[in-house]
């Protein structure tokens, strides 16, 4: 393997270092490229040069010499420089800290004696883990996309022929053979011909370039150079021969790849918070069950062996064992939810990342607009007018417009099938048609005598065209700044040439910078008869003397659902940063109309963020102002995230090229385009949005919300548990015994495991609180659990539950007889009136843990305001509790294993009002909280 290929330094096992010595459309890279160790080269020095460092030739190479270079240089393929190891990422999701809680309660379980209830955790901990892996191998495919960019084969000149060989065996030296609609497969140099390029996939540029083996582009970036073409990229237009000089994983195509694979996704703010939970809940369960060893010997005197037995129970009654599974569901939930919005989320965290995203990095084409263009006027001479009116059509002046327009085009209006072409040259021919103008292509072609293809560096295309009679006219369309120059008159009303004077050239300027800012394209459109002139050989000659006939405006509309999509973001402390590769006058406007903008924002362009330090970008970044980032690169993107993500925002990022992959990685959320971004892009996403569509975004962090609000409704449900379950450990303890164990550890842990789950679960799926879009996005540091929601948990709802279920235990064992001290094991009188106060308890806790479950349907607004009965889910897992419960208190086989016993109809009687009084308190805090607050409407 060489050292180095490509603008890349390769080193041993494939793994890519980039040396900025250079710049790719503003893409940091190398300049200067080793084919072999000690020979160096510039892809653009002089031909002759290049052919003797490549130590190829025109003709190409023999067949033997291609092979002796596959075995040096490899096969044209893109790799990962190391593959997955499935086994450990397997292992990871058995060894994640809510997973070792879980195995800790199994073996706490099992060494009390508890089997069943540990292999139940078992099987619980293997689902989550396989579930959570599954997840994760669906993740990380962008590496294996970006190879359906290469195609399968390729036209080269072996041995002096033309031959098609597999894509993966072309080698540095080829020299490829490339016709109108080909795949590039492979960063090449032109000997001859000239092709228009489509290079959108790695610059974002929507025009095709002309590329010609004629230029000698030395000093303008890589992307520009006219002479190079691109693995990756697709032949548009015309034929031509190169020379590869980098292949596989040394192109330009493998370079992007190797930057997505060197970014590193940060785990989430949900999958951090988690992770906290975890090791909280651990270490107040050991707490706990430390501290209740030296006071049951001490204060019950329990032998040390029962005291470490009663300890294991509380340890494995405070493992909540329900947790992980919820959280795994209820964000399944969230993305079955938001794909019926639009919004295919790839990781299920993200769901939750989404709720607490505060910046949205977006594309103005396609995301805030339709990505239609379409021409609203033409300006003449005679004024400006509306192609699509029927009083335009007597015109001269805009008849001789729209013949310039469908001259100098290359698009298809489809008849029968889709159109084919750029969406400008697209609008232009549907304009023309309305003008009533020829659209033929094929008599278009005809008539074609010479194409000077758009030029990127002066932003211009011309075409010299014959009229019916033969006359030769030359037509010109392009960006005002590039095409007035050359123009020294214009038509007037009457059809007569004028001179263009001073005073013109200033009223056409004013009038491109007005249109610009209303967030129109303006194209200037000149023509020159020829007369008796030769054909013009080359554009110079063309591009001379023209006569303008006329600027036309094109619009591509802002979506009609955006400007309420951003009033939702601004009202919800969400910030909006367009960063677009098109002009910065257009992209204010169009942030003006949608909303985004409110002000006169700061325009960033390319050029102006490569100046920047990084100092200098994180102050902009922190400021105040408005921002729209015009002409930016995927590296500007990159660099944009990674300054946003240091200082603590949670970003999503929007993209749809190849060339997006690395920023779409890097952002907490990457948002892919799914009609018009590439595979790449959606597989470097988090989310792929099927519509396209900005709005889904609003929608899909609206849902995170929620979501992320549900999972602190059920923690707060599970932790509020944690008081009832320790209260009859702790009475028996501090009574010295003299109060028998008011619950057995098999009966915490069936309450535990059992009845839990299900209406934990529901709680997922309950309907937003009033105002959740006009709270301010969480900090992304916020701990999901938060000292309010404890106190709440276990000093409120947990202590009324708990007092209630302890009022029930006393209210059996003292009607039946007890008094303190009284024995009440096997075979005394009270016996059953033991096993029937135990199973109070066990009820009393289903009881209020049907309050507890609708206390934490809100935490500020009052139930009313949602709905009592709005969420069935919950209803049903509340019934099903309840169906448990009656099992475990009189199906026989169950009260032999648990130690229940039947409880009489007063005694169910007397747990009637448990749920009402928890829920009820509950309802009554959260009143005086909206009072202060002087919030009383959200009731």
């Amino acid at each position: 393997m060489p050292t180095g290929c490509g603008r890349v330094d390769v080193y041993s096992d494939d793994t890519a270092l980039l040396r900025p010595t250079g710049r790719f459309g503003g893409i940091e890279m190398t300049e200067l490229i080793e084919t072999e160790p000690g020979v160096r080269i510039d892809p653009t020095e002089r031909i002759e040069l290049l052919l003797r460092d490549l130590r190829g030739s025109r003709s190409g190479l023999s067949a033997r010499e291609a092979e002796r270079r596959l075995i040096h240089y490899g096969p044209n393929v893109l790799r990962r420089r190391g593959e997955r190891n499935w086994p450990r990422e397997l292992a990871r999701q058995f060894t994640h800290p809510l997973a070792l809680l879980l195995w800790a309660a199994a073996g706490l379980a099992a060494a009390v004696g508890i089997i069943p209830v540990a292999i139940a955790i078992v099987v619980v901990i293997t689902i989550n883990a396989s579930f959570a892996f599954v997840q994760e191998r669906h993740a990380e495919q962008a590496v294996e996309a970006l190879a359906a960019y290469l195609p399968v084969r390729a036209k080269v000149l072996r041995d002096g022929q033309v031959s098609e060989i597999e894509a993966t065996d072309v080698v540095p030296g080829d020299v490829l053979v490339i016709a109108e609609g080909d795949r590039i497969c492979a960063d090449a140099r032109l000997l001859d011909g000239g092709i228009e390029v489509d290079l959108s996939e790695l610059t974002g540029e929507s025009m095709p370039a002309y590329r010609t083996a004629e230029a000698n582009d030395v000093a303008v970036p890589m992307a520009q150079a006219r002479e190079l073409v691109f693995s990756g990229t697709s032949c548009t237009e015309g034929q031509a021969a190169a020379i590869v000089f980098a292949t596989g994983m040394h192109t330009e195509l493998g370079r992007i790849a190797a930057l997505s694979e060197q970014v590193e996704r940060d785990e989430s703010p949900l999958e951090h918070q988690v992770r906290r939970v975890a090791w909280l809940i651990a270490l107040i369960s050991v707490l706990l069950a430390a501290a209740f060893i030296p006071l049951a010997m001490i204060g019950a005197g329990l032998s040390p062996i029962n005291s470490v037995i009663f300890a294991v129970g509380l340890l494995v009654g405070n493992v909540p064992e329900g947790l992980l599974p919820v959280i795994t569901l209820a964000l399944a939930i969230g993305v079955r939810g938001l794909a019926r919005q639009g919004a295919v989320v790839k990781r299920l965290s993200a769901v939750e990342t989404l709720g607490s995203t505060d910046v949205i990095c977006t594309d103005k084409t396609g995301t805030l607009t339709e990505n239609h263009m379409r021409v609203i006027a033409i300006h003449t001479a005679t004024g400006s007018h509306d192609p699509f009116a029927a009083s335009v059509g007597g015109d001269p002046v805009v008849a001789r417009v729209a013949t310039a327009m469908n001259a100098c085009n290359n698009a298809r209006l489809g008849e029968t099938g889709p159109d084919v072409g750029d969406p400008t040259e697209l609008a232009m021919l549907t304009a023309a048609a309305a003008l009533g103008g020829r659209i033929d292509p094929d008599e278009r072609e005809r008539l074609r005598r010479r194409m000077f293809h758009f030029d990127p560096v002066s932003k211009r295309m011309s075409t010299v065209d014959a009229d019916e009679s033969g006359l030769l006219r030359v037509h010109t369309k392009g960006a005002p700044e590039s095409v007035l120059p050359l123009c020294t008159a214009e038509f007037d009303a009457e059809g007569r040439t004028v001179p263009l004077t001073a005073r013109r050239r200033d009223e056409l300027a004013d009038l491109v910078d007005s249109r610009a800012r209303q967030g129109l394209r303006v194209l200037a459109i000149a023509s020159r008869d020829l007369a008796d002139e030769a054909l013009p050989d080359n554009r110079e000659a063309a591009e001379r003397d023209l006569v303008l006939l006329g600027l036309v405006a094109m619009a591509d509309p802002p979506r009609p659902e955006v400007a309420e999509a951003v009033r939702l973001c601004h009202e919800a402390g969400i910030r909006i940063i367009v960063i677009t590769g098109d002009h910065g006058l257009t992209a204010a406007a169009v942030a003006a109309q949608v909303g985004i903008t409110r002000g006169t924002p700061t325009v960033i362009t390319g050029v102006d963020l490569d100046r920047m330090t990084e100092d200098e970008l994180d102050e902009l970044l922190a400021g105040p102002d408005e921002l729209i980032f015009a002409r930016s690169s995927p590296e500007a993107k990159l660099r944009i995230a990674d300054a946003l993500r240091d200082v603590g925002h949670v970003v999503a990022m929007t993209g749809d090229g190849v060339n997006d992959a690395p920023a779409l990685r890097r952002a907490d959320i990457g948002v892919a385009m799914g009609r018009s971004g590439t595979d790449v892009a959606r597989e470097s996403a988090t989310m792929v949005l099927t519509d396209d569509n900005f709005a889904t975004i609003a929608a899909a962090i609206q849902a995170g919300r929620l979501v992320y609000d549900n999972i602190r409704k059920f923690i707060f449900y599970i932790f509020a548990h944690a008081t009832p379950e320790v209260t009859p450990l702790l009475i028996f303890a501090l009574s010295g015994g003299a109060v028998p164990l008011p619950l057995t550890v098999l009966q915490l842990l069936a309450f535990d495991i059992g009845t839990e789950t299900l209406p934990a679960l529901a709680l997922g799926r309950e309907a937003a609180e009033p105002g959740l879009m006009q709270r301010p996005p969480r900090e992304r540091g916020e701990s999901v659990i938060r000292t309010p929601m404890l106190l709440r948990a276990w000093l409120f709802v947990g202590l009324i539950a708990a007092v209630l279920a302890m009022a029930g235990f006393f209210f059996v064992l003292l009607r039946g007889g007890w008094h303190p001290g009284d024995p009440t094991g096997p075979g005394t009188s009270l016996h059953h009136t033991y096993q029937q106060a135990t199973t109070m308890t066990f009820f009393g806790l289903v009881a209020g843990q049907i309050g507890t479950a609708f206390a934490a349907r809100t935490e500020r607004a009052s139930l009313r305001s949602i709905g009592v009965l709005s969420n069935p889910l919950l209803l049903w897992g509340i019934a099903f509790e309840l169906a448990l419960a009656a099992a475990i208190i009189y199906v026989p086989v169950l009260q032999r294993l648990l130690g229940t016993a039947a409880l009489t109809p007063s005694m169910l009687a007397f747990t009637l009002p448990f749920p009402f009084i928890v829920w009820g308190a509950d309802e009554l805090r959260r009143w005086v909280l909206r009072r202060r607050a002087g919030d009383p409407g959200r009731s």
